[in-house]
């Protein structure tokens, strides 16, 4: 339960803003400065912070962001990992995934990957109290949706 007090110092929140934005690459410009202008956001102050976040990261790595804009016109926000399929067709070497997953073999990955892609989705928020089996199960069920197979070593 919430006390009274933190329930009276919330602020009114106005939109929910969900981008996904390249690594140390936002600007003022499409898509990020028309989805925060709309809510008279400060943009420059979002793409400062966002790139200062993001610079670990190797450049144009896609990186989801949700925005919380109050009604006061200021923000908060919080980056995630890139998204697992994201990880799995670099880590595989491919465009895309199969037209026909199950029947089309696009291309072959070892455990250890798995467990690699695991491992850095646990720092996201939502995977934060998951286990590394549990989050491995994830991949490899992404993976097999995909037409990657997964393998205990590769030949």
């Amino acid at each position: 339960m919430s006390t009274l007090k933190e329930i009276l110092t919330r602020r009114p929140v106005a939109a929910t803003i969900r981008l996904t934005v390249p690594a140390g690459a936002a600007r003022p410009a499409p898509p990020v400065g028309p989805a925060l202008g709309q809510y008279r956001l400060n943009l420059m102050a979002f793409c400062k912070d966002f790139n200062a976040r993001t610079q670990k990261y190797k450049p144009d790595t896609p990186m989801a962001v949700t925005i919380t804009a109050f009604k006061d016109n200021t923000f908060e926000f919080t980056v995630k990992s890139p998204s697992v399929t994201w990880y799995l067709k670099k880590a595989a070497g491919i465009e895309s995934g199969s037209g026909r997953p199950g029947h089309v073999v696009v291309s072959t990955l070892s455990v250890k990957h798995i467990y690699e892609i695991a491992k850095i989705k646990q720092s996201d928020p939502y995977c934060q109290y998951m286990s590394l089996e549990s989050i491995c199960k994830s991949v490899i069920g992404t993976a097999n949706t995909m037409g990657i197979k997964v393998v205990k070593d590769l030949e």
